[in-house]
């Protein structure tokens, strides 16, 4: 509703203004207003994902308006999101998905870096998941299929945004420990969810952002095999999920995560070959020469 909108917008301007800590302030005024609006409305469903859209909007319009830093409010809304969900007995995954989505795409109408926002959402995400006792995996890759769908679209313009995203998800996690593998999961998983169809443009942005993912475990020095592995297994699920051919999306993914691993090393290219072909989750993997 916008009356959730307008008080948690009303709110975060009045708290941030003259206050440096924004994290800490941003999580409590999304959790003490998802748990408020919750218990009148239910913590299931549709009232969830209304509620912490409401919420994740609300964060962003408001810490926006008084110029305060984006990306800190965002790991603050998801820790508080996380916190409100648990206290009202609400599914804590569809929470986090919804929020990242809505955090990403209000970043984004605002003018903000959304590369930015989803590394600190996976933050937020996995710090988070850690104080209320959700399993961190799970939660990450909800996080990161969440932060796609923020995005929107899939042309040229939305890829190369997706790129942007998918490393600011790996530096996140890196940053706080997280599984890099379950990141390049949800990622694929987000992209297939955002596309009607496997056409041209759907397969180039799987293999674009199975690259990006393999590029920027490398440059956190994490294992680029895993990274490979995870985005494959996404592109499978997210294939699945929109009914179109699990093969082909696999071998774009694959694809993808080669041609990364070629511009690396040698070493990264066998690696990656291993991790992400043959036959992973039941599906004869293929990729497409060349890519070294």
């Amino acid at each position: 509703m916008q009356a959730t909108v307008d008080k948690v917008k009303n709110t975060i301007v009045g708290t941030l203004k003259g206050t440096g800590e924004i994290v800490n302030a941003v999580a409590e005024t999304a959790s003490g207003t998802l748990v408020t609006v919750l218990k009148s409305t239910g913590s299931v469903g549709k009232a969830l994902t209304e509620a912490v859209t409401d919420v994740a909007g609300g964060v962003i319009r408001g810490t926006s308006q008084v110029g305060e830093d984006l990306g800190k409010a965002t790991k603050g809304a998801v820790i508080g999101v996380l916190k409100g969900t648990k206290e009202v007995g609400g599914e804590a995954l569809d929470a986090v998905g919804s929020t990242v989505r809505n955090l990403v795409k209000t970043t984004a109408d605002v003018g903000g870096d959304v590369g930015t926002a989803a590394r600190q959402a996976m933050e937020g995400t996995i710090e988070g998941a850690a104080s209320v006792g959700v399993k961190g995996v799970d939660a990450v890759g909800a996080a990161a299929a969440g932060a796609i769908q923020g995005i929107g679209g899939v042309g040229a313009a939305a890829t190369q945004t997706v790129s942007e995203v998918a490393r600011g998800l790996i530096q996140g996690a890196s940053n706080v420990g997280g599984d890099l593998g379950s990141v390049a999961n949800g990622t694929l998983v987000g992209v297939l969810r955002g596309a009607r169809d496997l056409g041209g443009q759907t397969t180039e942005a799987v293999a674009t952002t199975a690259g990006s993912l393999v590029k920027a475990t490398a440059d956190v020095g994490g294992d680029v095999a895993t990274a490979a592995k995870g985005a494959v297994e996404g592109a499978i699920q997210g294939a699945k999920e929109i009914g179109v051919d699990t093969a082909e999306a696999a071998s774009a993914a694959a694809t993808g995560a080669l041609r990364a691993a070629g511009d690396i090393s040698t070493t990264a290219v066998e690696q990656v070959q291993k991790a992400a072909t043959g036959v992973i989750s039941g599906v004869k993997v293929v990729a497409k020469a060349p890519f070294a």
